[in-house]
């Protein structure tokens, strides 16, 4: 079968000069900002004109960009490679939502290679509004009408073996790392949402949860202090939590070691090399932390590839979009992202 497999991130900025764009981009996006875009598209403006100094610092540290493309990169080519052992000609486009290669130039490229059957499998494990759906929903306005469109949809997938595999395995490669006197928390940090998001039926923050409980469970380490957290609050607006930097403050007050992982991101970027290894780090340090060890994120762990090969298997055998086995979701999360956007 010739096999088109779309893998939707979020994208990052390929040189300082992109910054403000790319954030031009982020928050003129009605799932991050929900208001009419009369008003939307100029506060997108101002928030990223403000904010771009202090993000070109930020990409500045990790030498002026972003490596979210090169890492999805060697996923997709991973993930070609795996599923050419099942059988498939297969090959892996990738769509960004706020920086090249956009929808619009994806979806020509998969009009090119003129697939038998194509799969969008987001890079989000946890479904949300302000991302796999953001991205979905970009892509369906990009393709339109045409006939490739008609795909398969993985919609999450928060407690799939590989990828649990993958995050206990890098964890575990932290954990055997250990000093002796000390005693260690496990942080599993996730990015923050707004807590209103979340309130409006998101079911980011429930996914996450089981994420963290599936990561737990596999690592099998006997009394493992743990605590589930949130990184990366933006604005005034009220935050879910326990934030992560809150949670490494009180680390360093109790005496406890850290090993940090993160557990949405699939990928290094921003988020990992910059806040968790460096300024969370150096908190750590002010903080009193005796220890501060951080994990990888999946990336091309072996575990994880298979576990999206195996997705993409069970997308194109079942119903246009899937997420297991079926709705995963409680009933009292209304935006479930379940066969909300097949086509």
């Amino acid at each position: 079968m010739k096999l088109a497999v779309v893998l939707f991130n979020l994208g990052g900025p390929a040189a300082l000069e992109e910054v403000e764009p790319f954030l031009r981009n982020l928050f003129s996006d009605p799932a991050i900002i929900a208001l009419p875009s009369f008003l939307r598209l100029p506060i997108a403006r101002l928030i990223a004109a403000r904010r771009t100094p202090i993000a070109r610092e930020i990409y500045s540290k990790i030498g002026g960009r972003s490596p979210i493309l090169e890492e999805t990169e060697a996923q997709a080519r991973a993930l070609e490679k795996v599923l050419a052992t099942r059988g498939y000609e297969a090959r892996a486009f990738i769509a960004m939502r706020y920086a090249k290669p956009f929808s619009a130039e994806t979806a020509r490229a998969v009009e090119d290679f003129a697939p038998e059957r194509t799969v969008l499998l987001p890079l989000y494990p946890q479904h949300s509004t302000t991302t796999s759906a953001s991205s979905l929903g970009a892509w369906r306005e990009a393709v339109g009408e045409k006939a490739f469109a008609a795909s398969a949809q993985v919609c999450c997938y928060p407690w799939e073996d590989g990828f649990v595999t993958a995050v206990a395995g890098h964890i575990e490669a932290e954990w055997r790392k250990r000093k002796p006197d000390v005693d260690y928390r496990l942080l599993l940090s996730a990015h923050g949402l707004p807590k209103r998001t979340v309130q409006k039926g998101d079911p980011y923050r429930w996914q996450v949860e089981k994420t963290a409980q599936a990561v737990v469970d596999r690592l099998g380490i006997r009394d493992l202090d743990w605590v589930v957290c949130y990184q990366s609050r933006v604005g005034p607006l009220e935050w879910i939590g326990p934030a992560t930097d809150g949670e490494i403050r009180r680390a360093g007050a109790e005496g406890k070691g850290l090993v940090v992982a993160p557990i949405a991101f699939v990928s290094e970027h921003s988020e990992t090399l910059v806040e968790l290894d460096i300024e969370y780090a150096k908190l750590s340090q002010l903080a009193g932390v005796p220890d501060y060890l951080r994990a990888a994120t999946a990336g091309t762990h072996p575990a994880f590839i298979e576990g999206l090969a195996g997705l993409v298997e069970r997308a194109l055998s079942a119903s246009p979009a899937t997420c297991g086995t079926g709705r995963i979701c409680p009933a009292g999360i209304k935006r479930c992202g379940f066969g909300e956007h097949a086509s």
